[in-house]
Order: structure tokens, then C-alpha cells, then sequence
């Protein structure tokens, strides 16, 4: 999403929340000079990689024993 910086001003509540699903870039004079971006966005698509990996049925025991074999594999 694109927002003027006077726009921003006038809402920023708005933008705030905004932010938290989406990147808010701000721009002055036609130019971009900000982004706006929630904290948690790269944990979260770090965390989406990661679905999936391990099979639905998998316990912690075999979770570990998987974690295990991969790291004497890369040794």
C-alpha cells in the first residue's frame, strides 16, 4: 500500500493498523522514503517456511530423533 505523507499524518491510526497485515510505503514528493512494517512479519513467514516439514503424525521423540540424524548426516 502507497500513502503520501500528509495522508499518514492526517491517519495514522489507520496506517498503524494497516501495517500489521500489510507494508505501508510512504512517499514525499513522489518519491519513497519509508516503509512501515509490523515487527513480527519475518518471524512469521519464517515460521510458514517451516510448516510442513515434519509429517502430521510425528511425536516429539521422533522429531528429535529426525533433528539427530540430520546433524551426524551434515558432520
Amino acid at each position: 500500500m502507497m500513502v503520501t505523507a500528509t495522508e499518514l499524518k492526517s491517519n495514522l491510526g489507520h496506517y498503524l493498523d494497516a501495517a500489521q497485515h500489510e507494508d505501508v510505503l510512504i512517499s514525499k514528493n513522489g518519491r519513497t522514503i519509508a516503509k512501515l512494517t509490523s515487527p513480527y512479519a519475518e518471524r512469521s513467514d519464517a515460521m510458514k517456511s517451516l510448516f510442513g516439514i515434519l509429517p502430521p503424525t510425528a511425536s516429539v521423540d521422533e522429531a528429535r530423533a529426525i533433528r539427530a540424524e540430520e546433524k551426524w548426516a551434515l558432520s
